[in-house]
């Protein structure tokens, strides 16, 4: 039966109290039994706490040791680093005033220096600058030498066409001459066969002539009679003017030996030749004396510039063995005689 220990227990029999009170007393007794047990168990856990403490207390008291040994090892240090840093300091002043001393000298010497680099500079401007000026004449003499040898290729070439211009125009003439005689005898021969050109027109009737362009009954180019009617419509021989024809006709009389076209020279092409001839004697005269002038220079110019010049002379070699391969080719403006 449940019960609460401070009730009063009441009992109905005495088996029944005895019962009660060995089961209080075995509890109780097992209550003891676990209080004894933990109590020991607290001991020994209170031993080994105590252990622990004292090894802890060893370690720690063994380790204040080395710390005040280590404190009084690095207080001597310090003290020593001490003296160091202040004799270094006293040194560095020494190296400083020494290096101050030494940087005014040397500040000295860069200005004296910098004053004669100065000064060296400016001969060498002077000399580079009468070399520069050596090199341009001699170039644009060059320059001006070629032009020259251009403009004679030019001109010569120029004359080659206008001897071919000339066989041309009189061959064009001698061909006039010969279809105004073919005409002359064609008419006399009309004349005399006019039913046959009357039933020929018959046949082919011409469209309605224009007063101001007259134009010419259609025939077969390839026959004389055609040629001799287009050539002279008009009953006059017409003038050859070969230079003063347009860009088209000129490309269609002026045709080479293979059948390839050329292109004709401009009107500006052609005057600016005949100027040349005018200009070309003074221009060589003045040419002539620049390159003395040019040198007479060089020779004055001092000694340590001799392998710059002569540098410069081997370029001036080269390039007039370019020029001379160039101006052994006639110019593209008048290299193709004219052929009809």
């Amino acid at each position: 039966m449940a019960m609460n220990d401070d009730d009063p227990v009441s009992f109905s029999s005495v088996e029944e109290e005895l019962n009660y009170w060995k089961t209080n007393a075995k509890r109780y007794r097992e209550l003891t039994d676990e209080v004894q047990q933990e109590l020991q168990e607290f001991r020994e856990c209170s031993e080994e706490f105590e252990k622990e403490l004292e090894v802890q207390l060893e370690q720690n008291e063994k380790q204040m040791k080395e710390l005040k040994q280590q404190n009084t090892s690095l207080t001597f240090e310090y003290e020593t680093l001490k003296d160091r840093y202040e004799k270094q300091q006293e040194e560095r002043y020494r190296q400083v005033s020494e290096l101050q001393n030494e940087v005014a000298k040397l500040t000295a010497t860069k200005q004296e220096m910098t004053k004669d680099i100065r000064e060296l500079e400016q001969s060498n401007d002077d000399l580079e600058r009468s070399n520069r000026n050596t090199i341009i004449s001699l170039d644009d003499f060059e320059h001006r030498l070629n032009q020259a040898l251009e403009r004679n290729a030019f001109l010569e070439s120029e004359l080659d066409e206008k001897d071919s211009l000339a066989t041309t125009v009189q061959r064009l003439r001698d061909e006039a001459r010969d279809l105004h005689h073919e005409l002359s005898v064609r008419q006399l021969k009309g004349s005399s066969n006019k039913p046959e050109a009357e039933a020929d027109a018959a046949n082919h009737p011409n469209p309605t002539p224009d007063t101001n362009h007259p134009q010419t009954p259609p025939v077969t180019p390839s026959t004389p009679t055609a040629r001799t009617k287009k050539l002279f419509t008009n009953g006059h021989i017409p003038t050859v003017t070969p230079i003063k024809s347009t860009p088209e006709s000129h490309r269609q009389k002026h045709i080479t030996h293979n059948g390839l076209e050329r292109t004709p020279l401009t009107p500006s092409a052609r005057i600016s030749a005949l100027n040349i001839v005018g200009d070309l004697l003074r221009k060589v005269g003045a040419l002539e004396s620049k390159l003395a002038s040019c040198r007479n220079f060089v020779q004055e110019q001092p000694t340590w510039t001799s392998k710059r010049s002569n540098s410069t002379k081997l370029s001036e070699s080269s390039q007039g063995a370019k020029s001379e391969q160039h101006n052994s080719r006639p110019p593209a403006t008048g290299n193709v005689k004219i052929r009809v």
